[in-house]
């Protein structure tokens, strides 16, 4: 490293030194600029788009009454096709009394009516506090230390188990459903 006092100062030149060498031109600020000619407005332009395509996407708005509203660009319908009010008669589907089916033999009047049931997995659910208790219970009895271990070990996994089976989610998805007529 190399003290301050060591550099040479002979390549620095006072600015009013540089400024004779240079011939430094005038430069024109930019309120002198500004004075010279007039100010035109300066204002948005609008330039209308010609109608997309639909894209099918989602996005966010609000209705009339300012609540939250998702809106759908639906593909399968054109851009300038008039919307029809959603309880209207689809166009695609044909109407089922034009197919020739009367009276008993259509299918349509009846409703589908199916229960769940949710006993198995509730025995399930059952077993495993059950299997809980009865682990929490030798642990309290056991004095040999290794055993004590292994009893903590599979209580951990019983309690798992339980936590996930336990759940409303659970029940739904191993439900069992039959139709009733």
């Amino acid at each position: 490293m190399m003290p301050i006092s060591g550099v040479n100062t002979g390549a620095v030149q006072p600015l009013t030194t540089a400024e004779k060498v240079l011939g430094a031109s005038k430069v024109q600020k930019p309120e002198e600029e500004a004075q010279g000619r007039p100010r035109k407005p300066v204002m948005d332009e609008y330039i209308p788009e010609e109608p997309q395509e639909p894209s099918g996407r989602y996005w966010m708005g609000k209705d009339e009454d300012g609540q939250p509203k998702i809106y759908f660009d639906d593909r399968s319908r054109a851009a300038d096709a008039p919307r029809q009010p959603e309880d209207a008669p689809k166009a695609e589907e044909p109407d089922p009394a034009d197919q020739g089916a009367k009276g008993p033999e259509r299918n349509e009047d009846k409703e589908e009516v199916w229960e769940g049931n949710t006993d198995e997995v509730d025995r399930e659910i059952e077993k495993l506090k059950k299997k809980q208790q009865e682990l929490e219970q030798r642990i309290n009895t056991e004095t040999d230390e290794a055993k004590i271990k292994d009893l903590e070990r599979q209580l951990f996994q019983v309690e798992q188990e339980l936590k996930q089976k336990d759940s409303d989610t659970y029940r739904r998805q191993h439900a069992s459903f039959t139709q009733l007529s």
